[in-house]
């Protein structure tokens, strides 16, 4: 498909946004929307016929690229039989979906709860933790995003909390392992990742292991700055969970459906959390969907005893569709192993290589897909480029980059 440029419709499609649209995560008079007049695989372009590469799969989801033939032909299939449907009822591509996720999952993941998206993934298995094990409390780490909900935002332990966190939801903050900028004073990942699991244990010591429900993670943290973990670290965090009767929540929402170059990012490490949240990547975000993929022992919970949450979209059919249409794709054209081959062969040794051609890069880290680069002042003493959470003119050389 060509952009053919058409500016008028640009400016009004511009104009519109302007006056109606309020945008997420953002001061609305201080921002400039581009105005997309279309996509197709990696690209999309604006109403003056501009292309543009897009390297951040919108906004980390659309793993197939836009517009795949078989994934539109789904969903135009599926609204012309069922377009919608009560979650209730047992529905072919609600089933189907369900099937080919759990065929995925590590361990006996095999249950799928539906949601809308990644927060609301992270709402219900906080939820369903607390109830498994009555316990009120949950731990998470410092440097992490789960969700823009209340309870997934207050989880988030990145500045986006702050704005909405009254203190009162129950969650306490670690630190997890991330060498380059160890706060364990670590030199190697051995240490790192032993003084990470010691400070773990003892948060947990501290707080009550009795009063702790889970502790959730993301596999590879996204946004904060995909430091992947340590040999080992998820492993303990695993055992130090069974040692003290803990779920062990792995949030995939990001790192899963192959952006790591596996269909999951646990499959990296060789661990199965007690419930693992999805989304994004499961239908490359053509309809939203997500979910909490879950252990039979959690499941046992609620086999006699209803579990008190749901969503009137939960399962829809034009997303479960688009996600059994997602994932056959992903299967028949290794779009998982290419994501592989392409972060071993192409990004990796890319970005070392561009690396060494600029001071400012302080460190590369990554796999898959799913990369990093941290820029710094100094690379002998690792000064950031700006401060942390840095805005307005302390934050003028990042926005400037």
């Amino acid at each position: 498909m060509s952009p053919q440029p058409n500016p008028e419709a640009g400016a009004a499609v511009k104009a519109g946004d302007r006056a109606h649209v309020f945008h997420s995560w953002s001061a609305q008079e201080l921002i400039d929307p581009l105005a997309v007049a279309g996509a197709e695989g990696s690209y999309f372009w604006d109403y003056d016929g501009r292309r543009y590469l897009d390297f951040s799969s919108g906004l980390v989801f659309t793993n197939i690229g836009y517009q795949h033939p078989k994934v539109v032909a789904a969903i135009q299939e599926q609204a012309a039989t069922l377009a919608t449907f009560a979650p209730a009822f047992a529905v072919e591509a609600r089933s189907e979906a369900a099937r080919l996720i759990a065929e995925r999952t590590p361990g006996d993941l095999d249950k799928i709860f539906f949601t809308n998206g990644g927060a609301d993934a992270v709402e219900h298995a906080v939820r369903m933790a607390r109830l498994h094990t009555g316990r009120p409390k949950v731990l998470s780490a410092y440097r992490s995003y789960h969700g823009g909900t209340q309870q997934a935002v207050n989880i988030t332990g990145d500045p986006r909390r702050w704005a909405s966190d009254n203190g009162t939801s129950g969650v306490v903050h670690f630190w997890a392992p991330f060498l380059y900028r160890s706060r364990f004073y670590a030199e190697t990942e051995e240490q790192e990742c032993a003084r990470a699991l010691e400070h773990l244990e003892t948060t947990i010591a501290f707080e009550g292991p009795a009063s702790i429900a889970a502790i959730i993670l993301e596999t590879i943290p996204g946004t904060a700055g995909i430091m992947v973990p340590p040999p080992g670290y998820l492993a303990g965090v695993r055992e130090l969970c069974d040692k003290y009767g803990i779920v062990f929540i792995l949030d995939e929402v990001m790192a899963g459906f192959g952006r790591t170059g596996e269909w999951f990012a646990a499959q990296l490490f060789d661990v199965v959390p007690d419930l693992m949240t999805f989304a994004k990547g499961v239908n490359s975000g053509y309809v939203p969907l997500g979910g909490v993929a879950i252990s039979g022992r959690i499941a046992e919970t609620f086999g006699k005893r209803a579990y008190p949450g749901g969503l009137t979209y939960s399962g829809h059919p034009l997303a479960c569709a688009a996600a059994v249409a997602t994932i056959n794709v992903m299967a028949e054209e290794g779009v998982v192993e290419n994501a592989r081959r392409l972060g071993a062969e192409v990004v990796a040794p890319g970005l070392r290589e561009l690396a060494e051609r600029h001071p400012s890069v302080g460190d590369v880290r990554g796999v898959g897909m799913f990369w990093a680069l941290e820029l710094v002042k100094n690379r002998e003493t690792r000064e950031p480029l700006v401060p942390y959470n840095a805005a307005g003119e302390a934050n003028a050389p990042m926005a400037a980059f």
